[in-house]
């Protein structure tokens, strides 16, 4: 039982290093992509968001980027390790 638990822990963590989640805010103003370890892989920014009039905007745009992609990636990998369980199990 513990070496398929720690399969299981093995087939979890490769399957988050590979997942790709893209969370955006502003309309796509600002996009972000995360893994499923929920480290930035990529940031983009429209430069019509680029103001030095309005840093703050732009600031609250990242941060809300990010928390997108970071609630996708929960989703994603509940949902995947919600497959990989015993059933009655749950996180």
């Amino acid at each position: 039982m513990m070496k398929q638990a720690q399969q299981m822990q093995e087939r979890l963590q490769k399957q988050m290093a590979e997942l790709r989640v893209e969370g955006n805010a502003g309309g796509g103003m600002v996009t972000v992509v995360v893994n499923g370890a929920k480290q930035i892989q990529s940031l983009k920014i429209d430069p019509e968001v680029v103001s030095k009039e309005d840093v703050e905007m732009l600031q609250d745009l990242i941060v809300a980027a990010v928390n997108d992609a970071h609630r996708k990636a929960d989703e994603e990998m509940a949902q995947k390790m919600g497959g990989m369980l015993p059933p009655g199990l749950k996180i």
